[in-house]
């Protein structure tokens, strides 16, 4: 996350997006390039602090566990791998008694 939010966030940007045109490093001048482009997206994060850092853990943890369970004749057996991985949530599933 940013150390940096709101209208600081903002305007540290704007000193740094200014100052990498100038400073003749091509690769900063691609990165500030790709931050203009993407300079509304960079706002909302900076304004209200949202980031999709956790769907991409839990994306990543997903892919890991589909390696894993790669040979199981079932696909209960992912199913099952993935509510344990992602903190033990068993919502109740079509056609099966939940159990309290």
């Amino acid at each position: 996350m940013f150390v940096l939010k709101g209208e600081a966030g903002k305007e540290a940007l704007d000193r740094w997006v200014s100052w990498a045109r100038r400073c003749g490093i091509p690769g900063f001048d691609v990165l500030q390039q790709r931050i203009v482009r993407h300079r509304e997206t960079i706002d909302a994060t900076l304004d209200h602090g949202l980031s999709n850092g956790l769907i991409e853990s839990t994306n990543t943890k997903i892919r890991v566990l589909t390696r894993i369970a790669f040979g199981f004749t079932k696909p209960e057996a992912l199913i099952a791998l993935a509510m344990l991985a992602l903190g033990g949530y068993c919502p109740p599933l079509p056609g099966r008694a939940t159990t309290k």
